[in-house]
């Protein structure tokens, strides 16, 4: 037994294993501040929770408890990361993501510096969201997981730490180097976004789209807020609404885990994010003393490692775990992994961060640029494109990112000496100094995960025009911002209407990879079997569009399952026909015929509702799908996203709509899948922002209290 748990336990990570000792739990802390929290609850009829209180951490306590109500599990799983006792619960499995947590040091930091470096507000605000999960908790004791409970507010903030890594792909790092041959890396391999990751957090791509009154033909100004996430998990969005008389008074997403809203917008200002992927991870090869492996060499001179044990609690089965003992080592880089084929330290963006929450509380109570570029500027967010629209008709585009200031003189895409400090980098990339733009001249911006320079279509809109190598920025262009700068140049003025027709535009550009990707098929294939020539013929006279009654669509996406970064795509004939085969008889055997229209494949399902889907990978209309049992079933992708507008006179409207709906893990719930059919057809549903009107829409009002 012992030998089938080695196995699953780290890739492979050799450890020693024991039936005694225990996980070693948080420092106790007390908040010494006022413990009493209290909020209104106000359920409209789509079942959106808008959640008003005094002071902002009342309304922080609320959204936290009517998040709960909606997806408790999720929440609880991702706080149990943070915790580092996912494996107590679940197993083996999630035995690597406790392990991470020691080895990035989460709880050294919140221990030692969480009471002196996190500012009192935000305390309050980590206390808030504790206290409604425990609430929540204390009500529902057959759902939570005891050894969890009570939270504090020290692990909202650890939630921060441990997640933000994964997003932008220290475990494929971590990944690769416990592989039994040492690895190659190349800027490529750390940027894509292979799935690796125990917990599933996968990042497709996103669209931001601003639109100043200059561009608008009524004189608005626009913001689309569009990220594309899996659709159920710890990186799903949750929409919500908070208002206190402390000045919150936000609506957006929110992943959970969160006590603020992630993206949205309030009266004044709006923003959302698009992954991006800087080179943000850098693996130091150290030499080891061969008298001393626990000794390293660093400017002529030998250095101790820092050692530490650390016990990982595993649930074998029912109530049997073992305790997993082992050694964390770390260097004046970052944390260290000792493997046969060489010892690694990994420095990389954001290590140590504990503002993150603390800039989206900025960003929150931000009502103009000025304010929001503050915010921003405290680079404690490690990634993301960012996009902004206000009620003044400013738009705003930063290439956010913590990049390194690294030395020219070493290739950062692979190994870097590990002996020198002139390699260890201490300092980010000024924020004034990222690729940005503020009220374009073309009166728009776009980011659709692609080259920061070209956000308008015009290099010299940008700046600075130039950056480091070093940097890892994108270079390519994807079909969604290709299609965007086309619409956009190509329209003088844009209405309302032709704003949201460009959301949801499902057009393949001609020199698209999925167009490359046809071209060269049709070029390439040899052969004398009828049906795969006349499939390719369909292929061949593609108009290149996902509609629904498409019947050459389905075959293209079953074909070619383009993901986020498509610029890779690798083009191998056999292999493509054998997909194309593969394709067709999937397709006949459930439809009688290959060139089926593409509604009656791709389908959104949830609960009761099978509806059909238009758009597909790469597109503006981005669906991303599975084939389970004759169907595209779609997953990741186009998903909760707003369109928010504002008048000649400052006043704000927006729609939004979400894939599913607000009751995440409740089948029951008429809220599980009521905004599904809305999907399906391309409609939205209106925000309600202000008191009177959430009323005039009411499902349910309900107040709790901490006490």
């Amino acid at each position: 037994m012992i030998n089938i748990i080695r196995s699953i336990f780290l890739l492979g990570l050799g450890c020693v294993f024991s039936c005694s000792g225990t996980v070693k739990h948080i420092e106790p802390y007390t908040y010494k501040g006022d413990r009493r929290f209290q909020a209104t609850i106000y359920r409209d009829t789509m079942g959106i929770p808008h959640i008003f209180g005094e002071t902002d951490a009342d309304a922080v306590f609320g959204l936290a408890y009517a998040h709960a109500e909606d997806d408790f599990k999720t929440i609880q799983d991702l706080l149990m990361g943070a915790r580092g006792i996912l494996a107590s619960e679940y197993g083996p499995k999630l035995a690597p993501v406790d392990y991470y947590v020691h080895l990035i040091g989460v709880w050294d930091d919140i221990n030692t510096r969480y009471e002196q470096e996190v500012s009192d507000d935000i305390k309050r605000i980590c206390e808030a969201y504790a206290a409604g999960i425990n609430k929540y908790a204390s009500e529902n004791k057959s759902e939570r997981i005891s050894r969890l409970f009570p939270l504090k507010g020290r692990d909202i903030i650890a939630g921060w730490m441990y997640q933000i890594p994964y997003l932008y792909g220290i475990e494929r790092i971590i990944g690769k180097l416990f592989k039994e041959e040492k690895p190659t890396f190349s800027l490529l391999e750390k940027s894509l976004n292979v799935d690796m990751d125990p917990m599933n957090i996968d990042l497709i791509g996103s669209n931001v789209i601003g639109v100043s009154p200059q561009k608008s033909s009524d004189g608005h100004t626009r913001l689309l807020v569009n990220t594309h996430q899996p659709w159920t998990g710890p990186v799903a969005w949750y929409e919500a609404h908070m208002n206190s008389k402390e000045g919150i008074n936000m609506v957006g997403g929110l992943f959970p885990g969160s006590p603020l809203v992630n993206h949205g917008h309030n009266p004044h200002l709006g923003w959302s994010f698009t992954s991006n992927s800087p080179d943000l991870v850098d693996v130091f090869e150290l030499e080891i003393n061969p008298d001393n492996d626990n000794q390293y060499m660093f400017d002529g001179v030998w250095k101790d490692l820092e050692t530490k044990d650390v016990n990982i609690e595993v649930k074998l089965w029912g109530p049997i775990k073992w305790t997993v003992t082992e050694k964390i080592y770390r260097s004046v880089h970052g944390p260290v992994l000792k493997r046969p084929h060489g010892s690694y330290a990994i420095r990389y963006s954001g290590m140590h961060e504990m503002r993150t929450l603390e800039q989206f509380y900025r960003m929150n109570k931000s009502t103009n640029l000025n304010e929001f570029k503050e915010a921003m500027k405290m680079q404690a967010l490690p990634m993301y494109n960012a996009g902004y629209a206000d009620k003044s008709g400013n738009i705003f585009y930063v290439y956010n990112a913590m990049i390194p200031k690294r030395s020219e003189r070493y290739d950062w895409s692979g190994y870097v000496p590990g002996n020198t400090s002139d390699a260890l980098w201490q300092d980010y990339i000024n924020f004034d100094d990222l690729p940005q733009t503020t009220n374009p001249p073309g009166g728009y911006f776009q980011n659709c995960n692609a080259n920061p320079f070209l956000a308008t279509g015009k290099r010299e809109d940008i700046s600075p025009k130039e950056i480091s190598l070093t940097t890892g920025i994108e270079t390519h262009q994807t079909n969604r911002s290709m299609r965007v700068i086309r619409l956009f140049d190509n329209d003088s003025l844009i209405s309302r209407e032709e704003f949201l027709q460009y959301k949801y535009d499902r057009q393949y550009e001609k020199n698209s990879v999925m167009a490359y990707a046809i071209n060269r098929l049709v070029e390439d294939i040899d052969t004398d079997d009828l049906e795969l020539l006349a499939a390719v013929d369909l292929l061949k006279n593609w108009n290149l569009r996902t509609d629904m009654d498409n019947r050459a669509a389905a075959l293209a996406i079953m074909t070619f399952p383009l993901k986020f970064d498509i610029a890779d795509y690798d083009h191998d004939i056999d292999r493509l026909m054998v997909r194309l085969r593969e394709s067709i008889n999937k397709l006949k055997t459930h439809y009688g015929r290959f060139d089926v229209p593409l509604g009656e494949v791709q389908r959104i399902v949830r609960g009761d509702v099978d509806l059909p889907l238009d758009g597909g990978p790469g597109n503006l209309r981005a669906i991303y799908t599975k084939w389970v049992d004759g169907k595209l079933i779609a997953h990741t992708g186009d998903c909760y996203f707003q369109i928010v507008e504002w008048d000649q006179n400052g006043k704000v409207s927006a729609q939004s709509i979400h894939q599913y709906g607000s009751a995440v893990n409740d089948k029951n719930s008429k809220f599980y899948n009521n905004q599904s059919p809305l999907f399906s057809s391309k409609k939205m549903k209106p925000v309600w922002m202000d008191l009177e009107d959430i009323k005039l829409n009411l499902h349910s009002e309900y107040t709790i209290s901490s006490e």
